[in-house]
């Protein structure tokens, strides 16, 4: 008996040892595909300094560590013709991992403004949206710097949920929803 009950360990040994390799292998295969589950955004804009003003200032975004890539290394990865890159970042949090905005301009090579009279007027990215706490301080904050809201907005989405559109300097779409106090107390 002795021989079977040998026989019998080795087999449930190699079944173990088969199950746990398919359970390692599937797995793997449950490994997602990014290593983030947020994105940056790139933005070229005409003007580097008033960009970042009014992400700042209108938007509400804090700016982190930013960097630079000279020419010979923005050229070599295929983004420019031979000009350097300087890439100013913005995120609505400063925490880790935060998903951030980048602004970049190149003076010496400035793209061509495309038609962005609505958001279907060009193809590629139209709009930028963003979750906002707090409506009104965020149209306070764009009227304060006369930026003018697009359509009737605020306009109201659902319970005390607002959408407030408007566009950038370089005429991108950025559309805020969030809770508004004053159109929830009716005032």
């Amino acid at each position: 008996m002795l021989p079977k009950q040998i026989r019998m360990i080795g087999f449930v040994a190699l079944s173990c040892l088969f199950f746990v390799n398919i359970y390692a292998s599937t797995e793997e295969a449950k490994q997602p595909v990014f290593s983030k589950t947020t994105f940056d955004l790139g933005i070229v804009v005409s003007d580097l300094d008033k960009a970042a003003k009014f992400y700042t200032e209108v938007i509400g975004m804090t700016e982190i560590k930013g960097f630079t890539a000279p020419a010979d290394v923005a050229t070599s990865f295929g983004l420019t013709d031979n000009q350097p890159a300087v890439v100013r970042r913005f995120v609505m949090a400063d925490v880790e991992g935060a998903p951030s905005l980048k602004l970049m301009a190149f003076p010496d090579a400035p793209g061509a403004k495309s038609d962005q009279k609505y958001i279907h007027s060009t193809l590629g990215f139209s709009y930028l949206t963003l979750f906002v706490n707090d409506m009104d301080a965020a149209v306070e904050r764009a009227n304060k710097a006369g930026v003018k809201l697009l359509g009737t907005t605020p306009a109201k989405l659902g319970a005390n949920r607002y959408l407030a559109v408007y566009k950038d300097l370089d005429g991108n779409f950025i559309e805020l929803i969030g809770p508004s106090k004053k159109n929830a107390t009716g005032k």
